[in-house]
């Protein structure tokens, strides 16, 4: 029988949509406060360069970062498939019994979660008890070039959303366009990633916006305190 059902879930987004939300994220925060630090201090000229170096460093220590922690993940994936490899080369049939217990956990009765298990067994053990018993799946796989490419991309966007705004404003409204410009898109970065995760809007958008305020507002209070780039 041909089988083409499909569904697609949130779940599968995983893997790029927290890269993709964190780095937005932080590429407008960390844009927009520095931003407003430097705009409290100085003028327009030292906005901007500070803007374009803090887009181009935060973008690729946000693709190191996401790759570097996302092949540490991949490395103990692979590492705990090839411990369950061994254990099932080592004693199937203790393998067999524990893959059972899992199912009769699940509410299956013994006899029912032996022959589940067998089954599983005589096809591919290693896929079953790295889905069952260690929890692993296709849709939080690490993948860490995608998960770095996502960061990267989505923070250098969000960086030059403030930094377009500190160039087109007047010199005198830099700080204030900023902050109301940056919240906005904050708040729309909340709304659109609650939406692409399923998730209640009207709380991701308080809490976006909220905490990117406070980032924006300290970074702009020791700027104006010390008067120098920060």
């Amino acid at each position: 029988m041909e089988r083409n059902h499909y569904e697609e879930h949130y779940v599968a987004r995983v893997g790029w949509l927290r890269a993709a939300v964190l780095g937005a994220n932080d590429g407008i925060i960390s844009t927009a406060s520095l931003i407003m630090g430097v705009a409290a201090a100085s003028g327009r000229a030292e906005v901007l360069v500070a803007g374009m170096a803090g887009l181009a460093a935060g973008a690729l220590a946000m693709a190191a970062g996401e790759y570097v922690s996302v092949s540490s993940q991949a490395d103990t994936e692979k590492a705990d498939a090839l411990r369950e490899q061994a254990e099932i080369a080592a004693d199937p049939e203790e393998e067999l019994r524990a893959l059972a217990g899992i199912y009769e956990d699940r509410g299956l009765t013994p006899a029912l979660a032996l022959e589940v298990a067998t089954a599983l067994h005589a096809k591919d053990p290693l896929a079953a008890h790295l889905r069952d018993e260690l929890g692993f799946s296709p849709h939080s796989e690490a993948k860490p070039l995608v998960a770095a490419g996502a960061s990267a991309a989505s923070f250098a966007i969000g960086a030059a959303l403030p930094l377009a705004t500190a160039a087109l404003v007047p010199e005198a409204g830099i700080s204030l366009w900023v902050t109301v410009v940056s919240l906005g898109f904050l708040a729309a970065l909340g709304a659109v990633g609650a939406k692409a995760g399923g998730a209640p809007m009207g709380r991701a958008v308080v809490r976006v916006t909220f905490w990117g305020a406070v980032a924006m507002a300290v970074t702009a209070l020791v700027g104006s305190l010390f008067g120098a780039v920060v």
